[in-house]
């Protein structure tokens, strides 16, 4: 087996968008060029009547804006709407799978970087975990159905964290603790 030469200026390798994200990137520039043009014709068309900007009784780009339309333009201009539908979920949680599984077991984070897309969640016992992990096929296809296809592709079941494990003077020498009992 030969080893070739490797090219280590050439810097660490960037991941490929995939196409549901470049279709993204290229509708947010389209309505942004066509906003623009939008707002240059409307600039043409008041220097020709005679004046600058001034206000006038009909809307333009200059009025307050309510503030949930200035938060979804905030989210769609920085390109934050799966993080931000993710963070949806997060809230609906209870809603989506249910308020027994709800009280038992919690997300914790979300990773969306286009190689990894796991939901972290934790549960308060292996019982609860092991219910999860049976389930979690379901509850893919059900947050892919709420989120759009292909947003989260596996979810990663912890156990419980268990008590500290600390030092003190009810500890019998030689033993592991508290940890037999979880994970």
């Amino acid at each position: 087996m030969s080893e070739q030469p490797v090219d280590k200026s050439a810097g660490p390798a960037v991941p490929e968008a995939s196409g549901v994200d470049l279709a993204r990137v290229a509708l947010r520039a389209a309505k942004e060029q066509a906003k623009a043009r939008g707002a240059a014709a409307a600039q043409k068309k008041q220097a020709r009547r005679g004046g600058g900007l001034r206000s006038g009784a009909r809307a333009d780009g200059r009025d307050p804006m309510a503030l949930g339309a200035a938060i979804n333009r905030l989210i769609t201009e920085r390109g934050w709407e799966t993080p931000a539908a993710v963070g949806g979920v997060m809230g609906r949680w209870p809603q989506i799978v249910g308020e027994d599984l709800a009280k038992h077991c919690v997300p914790l984070k979300f990773d969306d970087e286009p190689d990894a897309r796991v939901l972290t969640v934790q549960c308060d016992s292996t019982a609860w975990a092991t219910q999860l992990r049976l389930l979690a096929p379901t509850l893919v296809a059900r947050l892919n159905e709420d989120l759009g296809h292909g947003t989260v592709r596996m979810i990663k079941v912890l156990g419980p964290g268990g008590p500290r494990r600390g030092y003190g003077p009810l500890r019998a020498p030689g033993s592991v603790g508290p940890g037999d009992t979880y994970g």
